[in-house]
């Protein structure tokens, strides 16, 4: 099992976290070898073999993990208990006070954030792709952790493996909405070799989000899920490549009891 964890989430008492690599699992072929994605085209006995060495990796048991049906919106799920089998509610983030229930986001590109705050134990996990970030996803995430005790100035956030602006071209017709929010989100902008294109700092852009809402301690994983093909899941590289599918790799939290 390869994962890889941030320093800072280590230290807090009372709490495990894990960010996955694709390392570690029993899928082949486009999904080597963690893929934990049930909305993948992976035979599905491999995706819950492999979702339960996940959690075997951080001591917990296989039905103790939690996922949704991602939707690049912001809708926020409030859970007391992990869900039933393998029930996905359609939204983006999800938050707990209860031990034992693990928090899992899904990614292959797309900004894993989890968060924390130890006083309250209030914790949280949001999916933050572009539309996700810039819709506010994460600002409602940490509204729905206040709304268990949780406070800003207290939350820990950690932002997981992603594509890295180096690997992230988009069309001409994307900073404009996120000019039109702030002018100074220029600086998550630079000029592509490809005449009219850019290349966009989702991590960069998600951080200043974070910031924005209140939070002193944000800790960011540099990897590149698009340029580390050995180590991560990238839908932007399976596009490059013509491949018909990929795999999801999988972000998790929980509270110790």
């Amino acid at each position: 099992m390869s994962l890889v964890t941030l320093g800072p989430l280590n230290d807090l008492d009372g709490m495990r976290h894990a960010f996955f690599t694709r390392q570690g699992g029993v899928s082949g072929g486009l999904y080597s070898s963690l893929n934990c994605g049930l909305g993948s085209g992976d035979d599905a006995g491999a995706v819950r073999r492999n979702r339960a060495l996940a959690m075997e990796a951080i001591e917990m048991p296989a039905e103790s993990l939690s996922t949704l049906y991602q939707v690049h919106g912001r809708e926020v799920v409030v859970l007391d208990a992990p869900l039933a089998g393998e029930e996905r509610p359609k939204a983006d983030a999800f938050v707990t006070k209860t031990p034992g229930v693990v928090l899992g986001i899904l990614t292959a590109d797309c900004v894993p954030v989890l968060f924390c705050d130890p006083k309250a134990r209030v914790i949280g996990a949001a999916h933050a792709g572009w539309k996700g970030a810039i819709g506010g996803v994460l600002e409602a995430t940490l509204d729905a952790m206040a709304a268990l005790g949780a406070e800003r100035g207290r939350v820990y956030a950690g932002i997981g493996p992603c594509i890295a602006q180096r690997s992230y071209e988009v069309g001409p017709e994307f900073p404009a909405p996120f000019l039109a929010e702030d002018e100074n989100n220029a600086r998550f902008f630079a000029p592509s070799r490809n005449d009219g294109r850019w290349m966009f700092d989702l991590r960069g852009y998600a951080g200043s989000r974070l910031r924005a809402a209140g939070l002193k301690q944000i800790h960011a994983l540099p990897n590149d899920t698009c340029g580390e093909a050995d180590r991560f899941f990238s839908y932007r590289r399976s596009c490059l490549r013509g491949e018909p599918d990929y795999g999801r790799g999988l972000s998790a939290i929980v509270l110790d009891g």
